[in-house]
């Protein structure tokens, strides 16, 4: 994999492309712009995934933390689990030169593509057999109406 590929992981979605240029969120300003529920962003606060800053009752969120819940995202909607989500983060942190995120997202990509490749072949033969139920079922209906 190259650092391209690490580098489409964690870039912006399109939608979000016009990124914010102000210094700190809102979590109902964060909600909104991803179209998520506030109770989503606190549950990744409480995996330690972001790390807003509290001001008494208020949280405010950095840039960084846009940034890492954009990953967040991304990743889950790739399937990635928050465990995954939150060692590759984890590893993003704590590897400057980025290779060890790399070959761990590298890993997990290769898994979720023969994991998807392993259910296409399922649903495969899962709609090949239902299309021949199907077909009995008709000629039957046919011959005796």
């Amino acid at each position: 994999m190259t650092g391209k590929t690490a580098d489409a992981l964690r870039a912006a979605p399109s939608a979000h492309q016009d990124a914010h240029h102000e210094s700190s969120f809102t979590i109902s300003a964060l909600s909104k712009e991803f179209g998520i529920t506030t109770r989503a962003i606190r549950f990744y606060e409480s995996r330690g995934l972001i790390s807003p800053e509290r001001i008494g009752t208020a949280r405010r969120y950095s840039k960084r933390d846009r940034a890492r819940l954009i990953l967040i995202l991304r990743g889950r909607n790739l399937g990635f689990t928050v465990e995954d989500v939150s060692d590759y983060l984890s590893l993003y942190d704590s590897d400057p030169g980025q290779l060890a995120q790399t070959r761990h997202l590298f890993d997990k990509v290769t898994a979720a593509i023969a994991d998807l490749e392993t259910k296409r072949h399922d649903i495969e033969r899962s709609l090949a057999d239902l299309s021949e139920i199907r077909a009995r079922c008709e000629a039957h209906l046919k011959k005796n109406t």
